[in-house]
This record gives structure tokens, C-alpha cells and sequence, in this order.
């Protein structure tokens, strides 16, 4: 099943499995970013009003809108 990332919840483990075609300008630069297919990660922080989230994958942090991060496929990875 595909999520996105906002359906995940605080501590949650997911994995991208694509991106969205109809994203070009902003999927470059996730794929650029490291957030490549297979690539898991988990959720580690939400902003009060929810926005931004905080990931943290191959051994850093990131923060991405939820609006730019709509372009992510993900599945959730069981613990």
C-alpha cells in the first residue's frame, strides 16, 4: 500500500519506493538529497502546526515540508 509521508506517525520507520513523475523539478532534488528508492528511514520530529517533518536516513537529518514531500511513495517498515 502506498502512504505518503504525513501518514506516518512520530518514531514510524518507512521506506521510499518512488517518486512522483509529475514532481521534476522538486524529485531531482530528493533523489539528489538521498532519498532514493529502498532507502529507509524514520520519522523523528513534527513541527507544532505540523510542518515541517524531520527524517533522519543515512546517518543524518532532514526536514522536508509536507507539501514537498507529498512527491514521496512510501511503505511503512515494520520494527
Amino acid at each position: 500500500m502506498n502512504l505518503r509521508l504525513s501518514d506516518l506517525k512520530l518514531g514510524e520507520r518507512g521506506r521510499v519506493i518512488g517518486i512522483d513523475k509529475g514532481e521534476k523539478g522538486y524529485r531531482q532534488k530528493l533523489l539528489s538529497m538521498g532519498l532514493t528508492p529502498g532507502t529507509e528511514f524514520s520519522v523523528m520530529r513534527y513541527a507544532p502546526m505540523g510542518d515541517p517533518v524531520e527524517i533522519q536516513f543515512r546517518g543524518f537529518a532532514l526536514s522536508l515540508r509536507l507539501g514537498e514531500a507529498k512527491a514521496l511513495q512510501i511503505e511503512r517498515v515494520k520494527s
